[in-house]
């Protein structure tokens, strides 16, 4: 399995970076400011209905039940009722609508990762391991769940019973009050040291489950599964697995453990504030204080344990902040990944396309610390004619094709489809216009349908009859026991690979391109199979302007036109005979070709990209 890969740009750290991705985590929130207001609302009711329960009790305690007054003493009791169930009334309320607004930003977190990574250029997704990928839309986003659905009521609900207990507790006694709350900023101290400590393991642990997700998604993929049965490396998988899934042991137990027993302190203090009101109360009465009634010191010490709830909370609360910080730092980096393949504000589009396909001065490189992938390349392919790219590996044939439907964008030069650059089309435009046949044959853990209707998800029965029987597969797939409502299996390997060539090319005839990409779409197959696919191959280029990489030589005979391509420039053009003549580097490729195909293909000789 190839090593982890991480994008490649990542955003600058400075000292201003928290406090900005604070503003815009709140942003996320912006569009449910309605609900999230009516939260707010319930929250100042349920907490000042809260805080009225003490009053309640001292007068009970210092007036209804010494003057025996049993008509105030009723009428107290059922206030304290009432204010229990309005409490629970209004939680239940306020819980339902942050639920929901959490959900909702979840939702717009995942659509918006996964709509941006839609956008990237293939060349993202060369550099970038599929668990990787995986593992931030799952894993990060989900990881957030709890945070973006409960903190921000959280974060007002306790904000406003602490405020409303302070105010009640300096009412009822306000030297008292300050005996209470004489360590609260040292609690807030240790609690940010512990959510810093928690983020830094945080982000470790993130990386780590990303790293063990994309181990996952290649070792236990079908081609996974093959590779490490028949290499017979299974056994050091699983154990290269383990050390990953101790490395995560490691790091969830530390985040974890981060800082508890500093938070278990503050737990222990705080329970043990009762006795030091009591003890103060009792202290100040012997020495000469002030008296205090035995109610409001009840009433008092039931409202230091109502500031104890969510004095915890919060400080809980900003723990659980630092630490959803490092999740969405993770995610953010994705949605600022910057864009390489965009439309036009005002792009083109083009109602019907006749298929001409021109390269002028093309050139491509992946970056700048790599040299040219491409250089130079003028080649003109008339509408409804052929085009054949050939050349040793690595000359950028696919890359050259892949231009075409904006897979990647041309660093200098320009692609023009009927005269308009292909990045001033619309991207509809340009689907509609360009298919793709390659030899990485893609199919979904789906029906033969249902993979077929992907290029064309309004199709009849019918047309999916006549794309199969074009492309030759038709039979195969009524003798199946389900027929077209046959589940292909993951990644299409209930079927062969010459067949599961033949759906793609079903799939690209339903959507019925006026340009085809053929990147070397036999290569893989063996002779026979070859002939079987090149007629479906040949239904497929009638009538259409038809770019095909080879890598067999004989598929490409017929082309109107044939390009050879060597370290990214044009070293021949012109037709199967021409070039003969010609005796050049692909008459040299011809001989070569014809040397090996009687016997066996000798990898150092192929002509792939």
């Amino acid at each position: 399995m190839h090593p982890d890969h991480h994008p490649s740009w990542t955003p600058p750290a400075d000292a201003g970076e928290q406090p900005r991705q604070v503003r815009r985590i709140l942003r996320l929130f912006r569009p449910y400011r309605a609900r999230l207001a009516i939260v707010g609302l319930l929250v100042g009711a349920s907490s000042l209905v809260s805080v009225a329960t003490p009053f309640l009790l001292k007068e009970t305690l210092d007036v209804a039940i010494p003057q025996g007054r049993t008509g105030l003493l009723s009428l107290l009791a059922a206030g304290m009722i009432l204010s229990a169930v309005l409490t629970s009334v209004f939680g239940v309320l306020q819980t339902l609508i942050s639920t929901t607004v959490g959900q909702r930003v979840m939702h717009d977190l995942r659509t918006a990762v996964y709509g941006r990574l839609q956008r990237m250029s293939l060349a993202f997704f060369t550099r970038t391991r599929t668990g990787e990928v995986q593992s931030r839309i799952a894993n990060d986003i989900g990881g957030m769940q709890a945070t973006v659905t409960s903190t921000a009521t959280s974060l007002v609900s306790n904000v406003t019973s602490v405020v409303a207990t302070i105010v009640a507790m300096v009412a009822l006694d306000w030297r008292l009050t300050i005996v209470s709350l004489l360590l609260l900023p040292v609690f807030v101290w240790i609690s940010r040291r512990v959510g810093n400590e928690r983020k830094r393991i945080t982000t470790q642990r993130q990386k780590q489950m990303a790293a063990m997700a994309a181990t996952v998604t290649e070792s236990l993929s079908v081609s996974g599964i093959l590779l490490g049965r028949t290499m017979g490396r299974s056994d050091s998988l699983s154990a290269s697995f383990a050390e990953e899934s101790e490395r995560l042991v490691g790091l969830e137990v530390r985040s974890n453990m981060a800082g508890r027993w500093r938070m278990a302190v503050i737990t222990i203090v705080m329970a043990a504030m009762p006795a030091v009101i009591y003890w103060t109360a009792g202290m100040a009465l012997q020495l000469g204080g002030p008296k205090v009634s035995i109610g409001t010191i009840v009433a008092f010490v039931s409202l230091q344990q109502g500031l104890f709830r969510p004095t915890v909370s919060l400080l809980a609360t900003g723990v659980q902040i630092q630490t959803s910080l490092a999740l969405f730092q993770r995610i953010f980096e994705y949605l600022d990944l910057p864009i390489d393949i965009t439309e036009r504000e005002q792009p083109v589009r083009l109602d019907r396309v006749k298929g001409e396909v021109r390269f002028e001065d093309v050139a491509f490189h992946y970056d700048d610390k790599g040299g040219p992938i491409l250089d130079g390349i003028d080649v003109t392919v008339p509408a409804g004619s052929s085009l054949a790219i050939v050349g040793p590996t690595g000359a950028g044939k696919s890359t050259l094709g892949y231009l075409v439907p904006r897979l990647y964008d041309v660093t200098g030069g320009r692609v023009t489809l009927d005269g308009v650059d292909v990045r001033d089309l619309d991207f509809d435009t340009l689907a509609r216009a360009v298919g793709v046949v390659s030899q990485e044959t893609y199919l979904f853990h789906a029906s033969v349908a249902e993979n077929l209707r992907f290029a064309k998800p309004d199709a009849t029965d019918d047309e999916l009859r006549a794309a199969a029987k074009a492309a030759q597969i038709h039979d195969h797939i009524a003798a199946l026991p389900d027929g077209y409502d046959t589940v292909v299996g993951e990644r299409g390997h209930r079927f062969s690979g010459g067949e599961k060539q033949r759906l793609a090319i079903a799939r690209t005839i339903l959507r019925d391109p006026p340009v085809l990409i053929l990147d070397e779409a036999t290569s893989a197959l063996d002779t026979r199979t070859e002939a079987a696919v090149q007629e479906a191959i040949d239904a497929l280029s009638a009538n259409r302007t038809t770019l095909t990489i080879a890598h067999r030589l004989s598929t490409v005979r017929d082309a109107d036109q044939i390009v050879v391509l060597d370290s990214g420039r044009v070293a021949e053009r012109g037709t199967h005979q021409e070039l003969l003549e010609h005796d050049g580097r692909y008459a040299a490729l011809v001989r070569r070709d014809a040397r090996l195909e009687p016997t066996s293909r000798d990898p150092q000789f192929e002509t792939t990209s």
